[in-house]
């Protein structure tokens, strides 16, 4: 990350997961921004609907859907051109498992990946050798493919979308590299806060759902309330400003106004704040290192306020010290902890497990993983395929985890939790 020469002509742009929060948002933000974006590429998973009416809005040159048929997106696309008076648009489409990863390559100046999940690795690999600057909200395939991304990514072509990394960057403007003591990572707490490990066992999918500050996906949501996101932001900040381990802390702030922190060596900190909405982080994605005029509204220091800060209890969410631990292991232990917790999160929505079973779930997974039981995993120099080989052993490896737990439970249990998730899923 570094101030590069300010651009201020027109930027062609990819958004890759357009029709999910961080997509909406961005094009919101290039809606706002004409003159200085211009979309060329959309790619989404099967909301056809959605991204059709998105492509009509930007006429954007490809737009690539994973799941669907040619006819079917062609179908979309030309119903909601039609309606919009522009009944020649017809764009380049493409469809199927490597659609993302054709739009990310299309050489657009900025490539925007908000995708959620470790499926984005190939993409988010796709857009740095096509030299596009990378606009990254897809935490995991920084995390699963740390060596491969960091390998791929020139300086300054990485710019973090998180916004706590987004934060982290903007404090670094503020001192050098070698003045920083530590990085302070600042996290809600999520909606268990201040709860014990055993006051958790009966927490239910509607409440791990109920996000004090955020509207996120199911998994995301489910992450921050088991700060297994977290986790992944900690790996995540090691990975972009190569900050050791045991210089990254992780605070509770419920309020989440600032959104994280950078101390320096001559014990002054330097922290963001602004509103806990994503619109300055996609914002800066797009435009860095310039900041856009009027993307959000300031904090109002006219107004009594009160933050608070308060230590991460570990006892009662081990998430992140677990991370820390696959993080120092490097290689593909992180795939495999965010393998296995994509897994465990989707029993605990079934009504398989309890919540606190989720992070205990991963916690055996990468226990086994680091006993020697995945021999072969591992090799000297990390490629797409041991990610994604031991992406697939964790997620089996989980599963196997997972039947014994599920086993263990009577029926009672069973028809209770089932019951419970799908009255929140309804």
């Amino acid at each position: 990350m570094g101030d590069n020469e300010a651009v201020t002509s027109q930027r062609s742009v990819a958004v890759l997961g357009s029709t999910g929060s961080i997509g909406t948002q961005a094009l919101d933000v290039i809606a706002r921004n004409p003159d200085r974006f211009r979309v060329v590429a959309l790619s989404a998973g099967s909301n056809l609907d959605l991204v059709a009416e998105q492509a009509v809005a930007f006429e954007v040159d490809l737009v690539a859907v994973a799941r669907g048929t040619h006819e079917q997106v062609a179908e979309a696309i030309g119903a909601y051109a039609a309606r919009a008076g522009r009944a020649a648009y017809r764009p380049q489409i493409v469809v199927g498992d490597d659609a993302a990863v054709l739009a990310a390559g299309c050489g657009a100046d900025v490539v925007l990946n908000g995708i959620t999940g470790a499926i984005g690795l190939r993409p988010t690999l796709a857009a740095l050798a096509e030299g596009s600057i990378l606009a990254l909200a897809n935490k995991e395939s920084l995390i699963v493919g740390g060596p491969l991304v960091r390998a791929a990514a020139k300086p300054d072509q990485i710019v973090p979308v998180d916004s706590e990394h987004s934060a982290i960057a903007q404090c670094l403007r503020g001192g050098r590299a070698t003045e920083v003591r530590r990085l302070v990572v600042t996290a809600s707490g999520g909606p268990f806060r201040g709860r014990s490990r055993e006051s958790l066992h009966d927490v239910t999918p509607a409440q791990a759902l109920a996000h004090p500050n955020f509207s996120m996906g199911r998994v995301i949501t489910t992450n921050s309330a088991t700060l297994v996101n977290k986790g992944l932001e900690v790996i995540e900040a090691h990975l972009l400003f190569d900050i050791p381990f045991d210089r990254i802390d992780v605070v509770v702030h419920p309020q989440q106004m600032i959104h994280s922190m950078v101390e320096f060596v001559d014990g002054s900190t330097i922290a963001q704040a602004g509103p806990p909405r994503m619109l300055v982080p996609i914002a800066l994605g797009l435009s860095w290192p310039e900041r856009l005029a009027g993307v959000d509204v300031p904090v109002d220091w006219t107004q009594a306020q009160t933050w608070d800060f308060e230590p991460l209890d570990d006892a009662a969410f081990p998430a992140v010290r677990l991370a820390r631990q696959v993080g120092e292991a490097g290689g593909t232990s992180p795939a495999v902890y965010n393998a296995a917790n994509e897994v465990a999160v989707d029993a605990f929505h079934d009504g398989h497990i309890g919540f606190v079973e989720i992070v205990d779930t991963v916690a055996r997974v990468v226990e086994v993983h680091g006993s020697g039981s995945a021999a072969g995993i591992e090799s000297g120099t990390l490629s797409v395929e041991d990610v994604m080989r031991a992406d697939g052993w964790a997620r089996e490896e989980a599963r196997k985890v997972l039947g014994v737990q599920t086993g263990s439970m009577n029926a009672a249990s069973l028809s209770q939790a089932s019951s419970t998730t799908q009255g929140a899923l309804r």
